[in-house]
């Protein structure tokens, strides 16, 4: 498994889509929150149905998971990490992505 940190920030994740080497982005909120807002190329994955998903996933590439705030994607990327995938929770979620990032992303 590949080493990543546990959390990441929004900015860093900016920066790491920006490079060659870009993260798998899965979000694991529920399906009407990403008719709302959601990242460009994320896979979708609730938290409910993940430990259903788990081909899904790759597990030579580093995964960072989001949902609104923080709260699920960290129970998810605790999950995946105990289950051998190289996982970072993004901290603040997509509500701080667009706060920070991209403000073009609404906000719920």
């Amino acid at each position: 498994m590949i080493e990543v940190p546990q959390t990441i920030g929004v900015a860093q994740l900016d920066s790491m889509l920006k490079s060659s080497d870009k993260p798998v982005i899965l979000d694991v909120r529920e399906p009407w929150e990403r008719d709302i807002a959601m990242l460009k190329d994320s896979l979708h994955i609730s938290l409910q149905t993940l430990p259903e998903h788990f081909a899904d996933l790759p597990l030579d590439r580093h995964i960072v998971v989001m949902c609104h705030h923080g709260g699920r994607s960290a129970q998810a990327t605790s999950w995946l990490r105990q289950n051998g995938f190289a996982a970072s929770n993004l901290e603040g979620g997509i509500d701080a992505w667009s706060q920070s990032i991209d403000p073009s992303v609404p906000r719920y």
